[in-house]
């Protein structure tokens, strides 16, 4: 459920692109001081829009400086760092450690296992810090097991149970812009649950793995569908994300939720009508 919400980069000037990227490489930088290496390897770019985003909501003093890393051993880069940024990799790395325990649970992926529990004494410290917080995501990722065990194909439901988990995450304080956020997170969170369902849903039909989405697949208007319930649920988040008083780097946070979480969605829609269209050729030139 990572790497969904990305920049169109094509659409962005030099100058957009390289502040993104120095909040990016923040974020890389306080996962790496914070949680070392194993911290670290959790990065990604939807953690990024939530720092960005509230970095944006709440204009906290921010650092930025010109910095080598392993990464980028020849070139300096410029590093954004600010609080939000270290409440980000917190989320991050909460969030990782879930997601390693969802992959162990659907598939047996012994290296998420591995990599989960590698994780376990820091996700330890960061639940007692968010206590509230770690409380409700673990019982949406509960109800969400439990709801996979039955076989649920109820794909509203679904999402909605990770958008609660997306509230939590966004939720930085307590205070007027809190249900606007919550709003906001919680319809991202949906298209990310849905996005990751339309990605996975062939895969998980030929392991017998669980998709909700595994019996309309076979259906006429599928891919109808699916453009709807996406197109709706970032309608929702994008109404929420414009009632926010945001001025610093709203075009870059536009980019993102109006063109760069499609990216991914027609990457996988392209391919797929390729194979689909290789399949069809290869079955008539078998009947010739």
């Amino acid at each position: 459920m990572f790497g969904y919400v990305i920049v169109n980069k094509g659409d962005l000037t030099f100058r957009e692109f390289d502040v993104y990227h120095s909040y990016y490489c923040g974020l890389c930088r306080v996962l790496k001081e914070n949680y070392g290496l194993t911290g670290q390897m959790s990065l990604n770019y939807d953690m990024t829009f939530l720092v960005l985003l509230l970095t944006s909501l709440y204009e906290p003093e921010t650092t930025y400086e010109m910095k080598k890393c392993i990464a980028h051993p020849f070139d300096r880069q410029g590093v954004s760092i600010n609080k939000i940024t270290q409440f980000g990799a917190e989320m991050n790395v909460l969030l990782t450690g879930y997601k390693c325990r969802d992959d162990w649970q659907d598939d047996r992926k012994i290296l998420k296992k591995l990599y989960g529990t590698s994780l376990k004494s820091k996700i330890k410290a960061i639940k007692e810090k968010y206590s509230e917080k770690a409380e409700i995501i673990e019982v949406c990722f509960k109800n969400l097991d439990s709801l996979e065990k039955e076989n649920c194909r109820n794909i509203d439901k679904m999402a909605g149970l990770f958008g609660k988990v997306m509230e939590e995450l966004f939720i930085y304080q307590e205070d007027e812009w809190e249900e606007i956020l919550r709003k906001l997170a919680y319809n991202l969170g949906k298209f990310i649950y849905i996005l990751d369902a339309y990605e996975d849903v062939e895969e998980d039909i030929k392991k017998n793995s669980y998709n909700p989405f595994a019996e309309k697949y076979q259906e006429k208007d599928f891919e109808k569908t699916c453009r709807i319930v996406l197109t709706s649920a970032i309608a929702e988040c994008s109404r929420a994300f414009e009632m926010l008083p945001l001025i610093d780097n709203v075009k870059i946070l536009r980019n993102i939720l109006y063109s760069g979480v499609w990216h991914r969605y027609e990457k996988i829609r392209e391919e797929r009508m390729k194979r689909a269209e290789k399949k069809a050729e290869a079955g008539n030139n078998e009947s010739l």
